[in-house]
C-alpha cells in the first residue's frame, strides 16, 4: 500500500532508539523525509548512519533535549515546514508514591507532556498555513491503566490524551489531524535492558521472565507477549499519511489488548 508519505517532512522527538527510532525508520521506508533527534551526538549520528544506510530519503539530525524549550525553539528555527509531528520523547521511573517528589512530578510533566506542547505550539501555525498537518502524541495504555509502581508516569500520559483530543476540537474542519498512539508493554531498548538483567539475576530464560511478566504483572494482555517497537510504528506510520485523513481526536490503542474494554 502506498501511503502517499513521499517527501513530506517529519519530526520525531526521542528517536535514536526503540520506538521512536522504529517510527522514523518506517516513515523513510515510506520516502518521508525525516528529522531524528537525541540529546547526544553520538546517538543520533550512529540512528543517521543506519537509516541513510537503507533509504535514500532525506534524513536529517537534531542533537538536543526536546525536553526543554531552548531546543524545541532551536528545531522550530533549522526546520520550520514540519508536516508531521510525533511527539515520541519520553520517560519513565518505577517509584513508590510515597517517594516521587515534587521535582520528580515536575520533570516527568516537563519531558513527557510539555515537549509535546511545545513542538505543537511551534510548527501548528505552519500546519494551518499549509491546511495539511498530523500531530501524533505517544501515550501508553498507563495512561488509562495507571500502574501504581509509576503513578506520575501514568498521569503524564492521561494528560496526553487530553491534549490531543483538545486539538484535533481546535482544529476541527482543517486538515489537520491529531490523534493518541497507546502502546502497551512494548521490547524497546529499556524493556529489554531490563528484562535480559533480570533474567539473569534470577537464572532464568528470558522467555520465561516474559511468561512471568505477563502472567502476573500485565495479566489482561490478549497476545501474552511483549509488542515489538515495529508493530507500534506501523500504527504511527498510517496515522502519519493522508489516507488517515477521515481519523482524528482518536486514541488508538497497540496495547495487544491490556486495556480490558471494548471501547
Amino acid at each position: 500500500m502506498d501511503l502517499r508519505l513521499t517527501s513530506k517532512l517529519a519530526l520525531v522527538s526521542g528517536s535514536t532508539a526503540g520506538i521512536g527510532y522504529a517510527i522514523a525508520e518506517s516513515l523513510a521506508r515510506e520516502g518521508a523525509h525525516v528529522i531524528v533527534n537525541g540529546r547526544s551526538k553520538d546517538s543520533v549520528e550512529a540512528a543517521l548512519a543506519r537509516l541513510r544506510e537503507e533509504f535514500n530519503c532525506k534524513i536529517f539530525g537534531f542533537v538536543g533535549d526536546l525536553g526543554t524549550a531552548e531546543a524545541a525553539y532551536e528545531v522550530a528555527r533549522e526546520h520550520p515546514n514540519v508536516e508531521i509531528l510525533i511527539n515520541n520523547l519520553g520517560i519513565y521511573e518505577p517509584k513508590s508514591f510515597e517517594d516521587i517528589s515534587d521535582d520528580d512530578w515536575r520533570r516527568l510533566f516537563e519531558v513527557n507532556v510539555l515537549s509535546g506542547v511545545r513542538l505543537t505550539r511551534l510548527f501548528l501555525p505552519g500546519m494551518k498555513s499549509r491546511n495539511w498537518g498530523r500531530i501524533i502524541f505517544v501515550s501508553s495504555e498507563s495512561g488509562v491503566q495507571i500502574p501504581a509502581e509509576m503513578i506520575h508516569y501514568g498521569v503524564t500520559k492521561t494528560a496526553l490524551l487530553g491534549v490531543a483530543r483538545g486539538l484535533a476540537e481546535a482544529v476541527a474542519g482543517t486538515g489537520i489531524t491529531v490523534n493518541s498512539v497507546l502502546p502497551g508493554p512494548t521490547k524497546s531498548r529499556g524493556v529489554s535492558d531490563f528484562i535480559e538483567a533480570l533474567a539473569k539475576t534470577e537464572g532464568k530464560p528470558i522467555d520465561e521472565i516474559e511468561r512471568e511478566f505477563f502472567k502476573k504483572v500485565r495479566p489482561t494482555s490478549l497476545i501474552k507477549r511483549f509488542a515489538t517497537s515495529q508493530e507500534v510504528a506501523s500504527m504511527v506510520t498510517y496515522i502519519a499519511s493522508p489516507l488517515s485523513s477521515a481519523t482524528t481526536g482518536a486514541p488508538l490503542r497497540v496495547d495487544g489488548g491490556v486495556i480490558k474494554s471494548a471501547f
